[in-house]
């Protein structure tokens, strides 16, 4: 794009260019502190500066590389691509702005002299095709959006008139890009920036016919001035658009967490001033800065089985209401001034903070790494810690922890009932066991959870493993009460289960839970428990390919494997099960397509939910269930014990539980194992 010679024919092009920008850029430098930075900073601290190279690289993948933007590319959904090419071509116009626009206004061979003639050359090129390549995506996005109407488009956030206002600038930028190159053309001009390829023929074509230089040469400066105008106002209404994300997105990247993505953090109980989040200087700076990055692209809301199946809670309006309720309330809360709109409650609704499953589908479909689930945790351990509002369900199950050290109320087990019969020892009884097997509150005192412990021992006995349990010693994780907002209540039962791991100097722990493997891998440590801990799947998995397990017994069953959130999707576990699965002879392993792995559905019993009774609509395993019947396979298999208890009351539901079943993988290769 080659400058004109003059800003109406008396004035320098740089000097106007120049105090465009200056006058611009402070305006919006002033909007954007006060907009955004000051009212981020509302925040409570929290270190995000870590690891600075892993962050670099997760930036460099996620927000340059586009990763998760590209993760779902199919062909039905082909909006990744097409967003992809939009983000390129912005990076790719961001930098010939530098070349030529503030460099050439100044100095007419500043680009020349940078990068060469024919660098201008082929520049200029790959500048005329991408602006027809970015006009062809928004048309197509306007057709998605307006008339073709995915689900995930169809949200009052997704169709708000701030994406018809940035498609109709980044539109006009781009016209005038191709105008601009035309006009130039047709007026006779020469160098390399004429030898574009679209706006090249166009202009060669009206010179061809006629048009006046003098006409064309009044075309060129007007579209060079409009796109240096609409670029300039982009600039001053991106803070208070949806498009804010494009400055914060790359930032929330790079200070997206490095945990896995089930990790709560620990609350300083004796030193918090307050009890997770009711208002929005509550919130971490982080938990605050996703709102701004927040692409309003409604894909959390879309695989969130808890909006799926009826119920209030939408991702994409939570971390967006908090954003719009801090630009509402955030001068007066900085003043010291409580709000006259309530954060929880007035502006999001108490059901939808209960709803939350906490299964980690709206953060793994994220393109900009929003973390919905700890805004939500801290939101219940507000209700919770600070105003006692707690479901019903949900604090018999807390009472119950407190007082018996375990959630199931009314369970006539004991912690030893289950292994009646089975040669297994205590750490009392063998305090030198190499292993602890950790058999958690399911396994130990639920009856049909039951069997996965049997399961467990039995293959640890026929592997030759020297192991152990905790027996009446071993209490609940504490992950039912953290998910559920207590957050007392888990550090007191995770202390005390570290103090009795600590006083048997436990080195290495196997769960069959996925829910206490990530409470004991990955938050204990945050307490000083530090273990080795493992999956039964991990464990078992080695164990066969070491030789020391051998499935032999044919299970000539057709088994669809269902991925637990807290094993999958929050630890990342996919293969290993299904290696297992696979190990065993006659077993035929299918997926429930495409609900499965990174994609999988939640059985509904996490965040506490096997004890929260569902606030409306469909129940989340019902669906799950649907989803595993589609397959036509026998039997679904599970590597969780609340996966089991969901499936199977799915299954009865349904009215086949005399054709289909729901079992756990090790006990299929307990049965294997022992022909």
């Amino acid at each position: 794009m080659v400058p004109p010679d003059s800003f109406f024919g008396f004035i320098d092009v740089w000097v106007a260019v120049y105090t465009a920008l200056a006058i611009s850029q402070a305006l919006s430098g002033y909007l954007f502190y006060n907009r955004v930075i000051k009212l981020i900073l509302l925040g409570r601290k929290e270190n995000r500066f870590d690891r600075p190279l892993v962050r670099l690289r997760n930036f460099l993948f996620v927000a340059l590389g586009q990763r998760k933007v590209l993760q779902r590319v199919s062909l039905i959904d082909k909006a990744g691509i097409g967003h992809a090419i939009i983000f390129v071509g912005f990076l790719s116009f961001l930098l010939s702005y530098g070349l030529f626009i503030f460099g050439d206004s100044v100095w007419s061979d500043f680009s020349k002299t940078l990068i060469t003639e024919n660098g201008v050359r082929a520049y200029a090129i790959y500048l005329d095709i991408m602006a027809v390549l970015i006009l062809s995506a928004l048309v197509w996005a306007v057709l998605r959006r307006w008339i073709a109407k995915p689900k995930r488009l169809s949200f009052d956030l997704t169709r708000s008139k701030d994406a018809i206002i940035i498609v109709s600038l980044i539109g006009t930028l781009m016209l005038s890009t191709l105008l601009t190159e035309v006009f130039f053309v047709a007026k006779g001009g020469i160098g390399p920036e004429s030898d574009v390829i679209i706006g090249g023929l166009i202009g060669r074509w009206l010179f061809d016919i006629g048009l006046g230089i003098e006409l064309s040469n009044t075309l060129h400066g007007f579209f060079w001035w409009l796109h240096l105008s609409v670029i300039l106002g982009f600039s001053i209404y991106i803070p208070f658009s949806k498009h804010m994300h494009m400055v914060a997105a790359p930032a929330n990247i790079f200070f997206h967490s490095l945990k896995p993505s089930g990790v709560m953090e620990t609350l300083d109980l004796e030193t918090a001033e307050h009890f997770g989040a009711g208002r929005v200087d509550q919130f971490s700076w982080k938990e605050l800065l996703d709102g701004y990055a927040c692409a309003v692209c409604g894909r959390c809301t879309d695989v969130c089985p808890a909006n799926l199946s009826g119920k209030i809670l939408s991702p994409m309006h939570i971390v967006e209401n908090i954003k719009d309720h801090l630009l509402d309330v955030g001068e007066s809360v900085k003043n010291g001034l409580n709000p006259a709109v309530a954060l929880i409650g007035d502006v999001i609704p108490e059901s939808a903070i209960w709803d939350c499953v906490s299964c980690g589908a709206c953060m793994e479909e994220c393109p900009v790494q929003v973390e919905h689930i700890p805004t939500i945790m801290d939101m219940r351990r507000h209700l919770v810690l600070e105003e006692s509002k707690i479901p019903p369900s949900a604090q018999d199950a807390l009472n119950s922890i407190e007082q018996r050290g375990h959630p199931w109320r009314g369970t006539q087990f004991t912690r030893v009932d289950w292994y009646e019969g089975l040669e297994v020892k205590t750490l009392k009884e063998h305090p030198e066991a190499e292993i602890l097997f950790w058999v958690g509150c399911a396994p130990a005192l639920e009856e049909k959870s039951q069997r996965i412990a049997r399961s467990m021992a039995r293959v640890l006995i026929r592997a030759g493993v020297d192991f152990a349990v905790l027996g009446e010693e071993e209490r609940c994780s504490g992950d039912p009460a953290r998910r559920m907002g207590n957050e007392y209540l888990y550090q007191m039962m995770a202390q005390q289960n570290i103090d009795t791991l600590n006083g048997y100097q436990v080195k290495k722990v196997v769960t069959t839970c996925p829910h206490c493997f990530n409470t004991l891998r990955n938050e204990y440590p945050q307490l000083g428990g530090e273990f080795e801990v493992l999956h039964y799947t991990q464990f078992v998995d080695e164990l066969i390919k070491d030789g020391r397990l051998k499935p032999v017994k044919p299970i000539n069953e057709e088994v669809a494997y269902h991925d637990s959130c807290f094993l999958g999707r929050h630890n990342g576990i996919y293969e290993q099960p299904r290696n297992i699965a696979r190990a065993i002879p006659g077993l035929k392993l299918v997926e429930i397509e495409p609900r499965c792995r990174e994609k999988g559905f939640c059985c509904g019993a996490g965040g506490g939910h096997i004890w929260i009774d569902e606030s409306q609509g469909a129940r989340i395993n019902h669906m799950r269930t649907d989803q595993f019947l589609s397959t036509g396979a026998q039997t679904i298999g599970v590597s969780c014990p609340f996966c089991l208890q969901m499936m199977e009351e799915g299954i009865d539901a349904k009215g086949v539980s005399g054709s289909k079943k729901v079992r756990d993988i090790l006990e299929l290769l307990a049965d294997s194992v022992e022909a």
